[in-house]
């Protein structure tokens, strides 16, 4: 249980070293050069986000393939594992870099409506901006990696550092008048240390094993035929949890994304201490699938719902209350009156969102990555042209509402997760469905 609580908070910590450094670097960032400046800046670290979580999308199968050869003790199968998921995520990674390049041009005009904002320094920042989503990827599977060992420690004081590092550089440059192309050349750097310090770690975890990428068959085909899912459904995550604000500043401009974004950056944490609080649940119950009972299943699933219960319910009734104030005091009266008419449903769908985490990660320990990526896939499909239509006609408020209804889908994974545990009271947990071609496969 200690490791656990550990775990858990850690994993807190590499999610609330973001978010909260981004509130206190906000206003420096607001105050010294300006709403717009701020925008272009919220549109490109979107851009890197989206960008880096698409080309990662497959990560998940390897922490539970990881995480499952550790269960079966083959760990000379490990390195295979690892090689081959990052081989895919480079690849995937190069493939959304060079997009990113080829349609900044495009895109940079488009985000310096009205002239809020330089072309020129939008295109160069995008183009920054697609530098850092090819390494994002890379320095992913270590993490995974490590995660898949329950071992959160090292890897979760890597990356707070670089977070931090990253926010204190992006101050540092705004209190001395710099602009957004300055602040992502640090972001790039220092992520591009970050990632070096990672693989240091997983080398010294794995005695020297060599993680040169390299695209084993069995395991190649595995992490594809199940992390397929998985990316489909990151992809699906990405519309509501980047590309909304991407979306606003194509349409509005720059200066339109600032009171939107910090309506998010409030919210999201309701549902990102959540993710992060209970990451350790999925390695935790992916190690032990086999050979566990459901009732014993079920008992683990409730008191992890009851900790999600708790923590949604708590950061949601403090915003409702005080989420007008903070942004006041963040940004000034001003932002705040814009951003009244889209606090509550934002953090209404972040409430919702965060309830959906054990059922996700219970599924997806369970190997039902398919069935995960389905319902969330049929949601998000229908949110997408709602999100649209409703940003065409309602402006912010409408992607706001657009956060409310993808959350009260994102409930449903519930069901099939009753399906799973109630199927056959007392029976035991088959393994997960790995081909037997797969299992045969040659050693690293």
């Amino acid at each position: 249980m200690r490791r656990h609580l550990t775990n858990a908070g850690y994993g807190v910590l590499d999610y609330v070293s973001y978010p909260a450094g981004m509130l206190l670097v906000a206003p420096i960032v607001l105050h010294r050069l300006g709403s717009a400046e701020y925008g272009l800046w919220m549109v490109t670290t979107a851009v890197i986000s989206a960008g880096g979580i698409i080309a990662s999308g497959f990560c998940d199968s390897c922490i539970q393939r990881v995480a499952s050869l550790r269960g079966s003790g083959e760990f000379s199968r490990m390195p295979a594992t690892i090689r081959s998921m990052l081989g895919i995520n480079l690849l995937f990674g190069f493939l959304l870099a060079a997009g990113v390049w080829i349609a900044a041009p495009y895109a940079a005009l488009h985000v310096a409506a009205n002239q809020v904002a330089p072309a020129a320094e939008c295109l160069v920042s995008l183009r920054i901006a697609s530098l850092a989503i090819f390494v994002r990827p890379i320095e992913s599977v270590a993490v995974g990696a490590q995660r898949a060992f329950e071992r959160y420690g090292g890897t979760v004081q890597i990356s707070t550092a670089m977070r931090l590092i990253t926010l204190a550089s992006a101050s540092l440059l705004a209190f001395l008048g710099r602009g957004t192309v300055s602040i992502l050349v640090a972001t790039v750097v220092v992520l591009a240390l970050g990632t070096i310090a990672q693989y240091l770690l997983l080398h010294r975890l794995l005695r020297g094993a060599s993680f040169w990428p390299r695209f084993d068959l069995s395991e190649t085909r595995i992490l594809v035929g199940q992390g397929f899912f998985v990316w489909l459904q990151t992809l699906g995550g990405v519309v509501f949890g980047q590309f909304d604000r991407i979306l606003l500043g194509l349409f509005l401009g720059a200066l339109a994304v600032t009171p939107y974004s910090l309506c998010v950056q409030f919210a999201h944490p309701i549902y990102g201490l959540t993710v992060s609080g209970l990451n350790f649940l999925f390695p935790y119950l992916s190690t032990r699938a086999v050979g566990t009972s459901r009732g014993e299943l079920k008992g683990i699933v409730l008191k992890a719902f009851a900790c999600n219960l708790i923590l949604v319910a708590c950061g949601a009734v403090f915003l409702m209350i005080f989420g007008g104030r903070l942004i006041s005091i963040w940004a000034g009266p001003e932002v705040a009156r814009m951003a009244s008419d889209v606090l509550l449903p934002i953090v209404l769908g972040s409430a919702l969102m965060g309830l959906s985490v054990t059922g996700t990660y219970a599924l997806q320990a369970l190997g039902q990555f398919r069935t995960v990526a389905f319902i969330s896939l049929a949601g998000k499909g229908a949110m997408l042209f709602l999100m649209v239509e409703l940003l065409r006609h309602r402006g912010m408020q409408g992607l706001a509402l657009a956060r409310l209804a993808y959350g009260l889908v994102a409930l449903l994974v519930y069901l099939p997760l009753l399906h799973q545990l109630s199927e056959r009271k007392g029976a035991r947990v088959s393994p997960l469905a790995v081909p037997i071609e797969a299992q045969e496969g040659s050693n690293p």
